[in-house]
């Protein structure tokens, strides 16, 4: 038995959020992938685990479409085992994370792996300096057959599917420049895929190592795979606990962590931190309510995260020269605790390059 307070814990202890430095090489995060979407992305989920990320360059770092099409960072030195780890399980696998397209792929007995492979090819092929995403894309529709394609209404034009878009940059190799919008693409200098799946690097075994204890269903939805394919590689070396009556599995490496964890830290997460990203949001928030406003449709929050616990969200507010950070706690937080919220928020003005003209904590 293990109760949700011991989980919480163990998770930030195993993400780093306990810790003032660190490194590239020593950050744990960064073997399942630091998602980068929004202003406060990848860099400030390195920022809040005690990375210095202010001389952060590609020489260190590599910027790919993988886990659910999202850009996610990793290290450079990875890359080809990355490679290996992000792809398909099977090709019912591909099939599911290319959503709406495996259909026009099936009706013309395409198979969805080799679809990958050959969109990869055409990239590869268009993609010889530095290329804008719309370009890429708008010469490959004219390369690829209709199964490939689809109208779209809002741009009156014909477009290559997204998600085989996506996930086929890094089947050919291809990475995306930092800080560029819209994204630009460019070769990976010396790109090599691995022929083995690191253990280290494996999504089943990171997740449970970060986001566990987990079930092959939480592992499958975080993934956007088949669970009949997560359960066919799930690890042998796991113990089973129970979490709010529900069995999950853990790493057996793991077990002695679990059972001692306790943390202590403020941490201001971004949107989309990988501490966020748990596929068991009622373990970490059990009001429905305080779910939908950590968790909306549109426009997610930040969340405020103090000695392993969620207690509350919080949003930047930036006009003209002014940057304030507005926090909506969900109960009342101690001046101890304020202190160390509104010092979070200096280091997030700080990483912007801005400087914090105030913290408006809501009633």
């Amino acid at each position: 038995m293990v109760d949700r307070h011991q989980v919480m814990n163990f998770r930030v202890r195993a993400q780093q959020l306990d810790r003032s430095e660190g490194t590239l090489a020593d950050t744990a995060i960064l073997d399942i992938g630091v998602q980068n979407t929004g202003p406060d992305g990848a860099r400030w989920a390195l920022a809040v685990r005690g990375v210095d990320v202010t001389a952060l360059s590609d020489r260190d770092v590599v910027l790919l479409w993988t886990v659910r099409g999202a850009p996610h960072l990793y290290r450079r030195a990875d890359v080809g085992a990355v490679a290996a780890a992000v792809g398909p399980f099977s090709d019912a696998d591909a099939g599911k994370r290319i959503y709406d397209a495996s259909r026009p792929l099936k009706a013309a007995g395409i198979g969805n792996l080799a679809a990958l492979d050959e969109v990869a090819d055409r990239m590869r092929a268009i993609v010889t300096a530095p290329t804008v995403k719309g370009t890429a894309s708008g010469r490959l529709a004219t390369m690829l057959p209709e199964p490939y394609l689809r109208f779209c209404r809002p741009c009156d034009a014909t477009h290559v599917y997204e998600m085989p878009f996506r996930l086929a940059a890094v089947r050919a190799g291809l990475e995306l420049d930092l800080d560029t919008s819209p994204p630009v693409l460019r070769r990976i200098t010396g790109f090599r895929k691995a022929t083995a799946v690191d253990d280290r690097l494996d999504l089943i075994r990171a997740y449970l190592r970060l986001l566990g204890p987990a079930t092959p269903k939480q592992v499958a939805d975080y993934l956007d795979a088949p669970l009949k394919d997560v359960k066919a590689l799930w690890p042998e070396d796991v113990i089973e606990v129970r979490v709010d009556g529900e069995v999950r599995s853990l790493l057996a490496a793991d077990e002695e962590a679990l059972e001692s964890a306790e943390r202590t830290g403020t941490r201001l997460l971004g949107p989309y931190d990988l501490f966020l990203q748990a596929k068991d949001r009622a373990t970490l928030v059990s009001d429905a309510a305080r779910a939908k406003e950590l968790w909306p449709v549109l426009g997610r929050p930040g969340a405020v995260l103090v000695d392993g616990e969620l207690v509350g969200t919080w949003r930047p507010r930036k006009s003209g020269r002014a940057f304030t950070v507005a926090v909506q706690p969900w109960q009342r937080l101690p001046g101890a605790t304020r202190k160390a919220v509104t010092a979070q928020a200096e280091l997030l003005a700080a990483h912007r390059s801005v400087t914090l003209t105030g913290i408006d904590f809501a009633s």
